[in-house]
């Protein structure tokens, strides 16, 4: 009876477990499923940041994520000393120029709150910003400030060839925007968590010139710039007695600035390669994690393609689409021609340009002439 007793009871205790089993193994499958997705949904993110300990983005301290799924051995080959590529940055460089961006993004954002250009009644734009999600990287594109480079780059991360890209005739925008969406402030801000945004900005009257340079006076002819050319010296081209009147078949820069001025005076809408970028990208609406500077360019370009993990794909190249002199060379002599109340007017347009990317504009002072001298002598 007891032998009997027993082999009930282990066998109760068996039809216990299976049932146990039985019950559990679905919640088992399901927990194994879960993490074996999450472990692929979160090794295909890309990682940013990977300094040894910490890195700063937007003010705050982020431990490098991949420290907690990648074995040591990889742990520590950083982002500066991965590959043979000569155009990373050292580590020493690179963490120099990675507080430089600290700098210049804490700086930005103090002037955005100190002016009220992030209080809601000023309205985010999208409209300029493009997207790449493959890369995880979002660049609101400011025409005049390494555009066509990074326009190119775009391309090439869209999965252009650059084979394409260097004997195409199409327009690099154009080519751009078939595969990038004119996105919406929405759309910016769900991709911005993973991505890094970025801005390049240049000083607001060196960009002027180049402009100026570019398109007006190396207009295509019978394009559109031409054309606006011809209507510009028609209604700004003066003859005055005593004075000799400009010859060129491009209006000269007083003429050009004029016409800008008057322009953004009547509130109208000015053209794309001089618009202030303050307006194009509403940079105080967004939350920037890069901003390259023409002065910098070369190292600005570098620490951003590592930063993003880039360097398989693009190169930090400046393709500089400009035509006729060089602007530096050429910029004391156009703001020679200008009167002091025309800069005036300029620095009132650009302000927040100048403010929020802590440009000057003192030097040029020295350089125009007073509003009684000849435009001319």
């Amino acid at each position: 009876m007891g032998r009997r007793n027993m082999s009930m009871m282990r066998l109760g205790r068996c039809a216990a477990f299976l049932a146990a089993a039985a019950f559990l193994l679905p919640f088992t499958i399901l927990l194994m499923v879960f993490d074996q997705q999450y472990n692929f949904t979160y090794n295909s993110k890309r990682v940013f940041y990977q300094e040894s300990d910490f890195y700063k983005i937007n003010g705050t301290l982020y431990a490098p994520a991949f420290t907690l799924t990648t074995p040591t051995s990889v742990r520590t080959q950083y982002v500066f000393e991965n590959g043979t590529h000569e155009e990373l940055l050292p580590r020493d460089k690179f963490l120099e120029v990675g507080a430089r961006m600290d700098a210049r993004r804490d700086y930005m954002r103090s002037e955005c709150s100190r002016l009220g250009l992030d209080s809601s009644s000023n309205k985010a734009y999208a409209w300029e910003y493009l997207i790449n999600r493959q890369y995880h990287v979002i660049w609101c594109n400011i025409f005049k400030a390494a555009s066509t480079s990074w326009m190119y780059n775009f391309n090439l991360m869209a999965n252009y060839s650059a084979a394409f890209l260097d004997k195409t005739k199409e327009v690099p925008l154009e080519l751009a925007r078939k595969k990038y969406a004119r996105p919406t402030v929405e759309m910016i801000k769900k991709a911005q968590p993973d991505s890094i945004t970025f801005l390049i900005v240049r000083h607001p009257l060196e960009r002027l010139a180049s402009a100026y340079n570019d398109k007006i006076v190396h207009a295509w002819p019978k394009s559109f710039h031409d054309k606006m050319g011809h209507r510009i010296i028609r209604k700004y081209r003066k003859h005055l007695d005593g004075k000799p009147t400009p010859t060129e078949r491009y209006p000269v820069f007083e003429e050009f600035v004029a016409y800008v001025l008057d322009e953004a005076r009547a509130k109208r809408t000015l053209d794309m390669h001089w618009t202030p970028y303050t307006n194009f990208c509403t940079p105080c609406k967004f939350n920037f994690d890069v901003i390259l500077k023409f002065e910098t360019l070369d190292e600005d370009q570098r620490f951003l393609i590592q930063m993003a993990r880039l360097q398989d794909v693009v190169k930090p190249e400046w393709r500089n689409s400009g035509k006729g002199t060089n602007t530096l060379h050429n910029i004391n002599h156009l703001y020679s021609r200008l009167k002091k109340s025309q800069l005036d007017g300029l620095h009132k347009l650009y302000r927040y340009d100048f403010q929020l990317f802590n440009y000057t504009i003192d030097n040029y002072y020295e350089i125009v002439k007073e509003d009684d001298e000849s435009n001319h002598g």
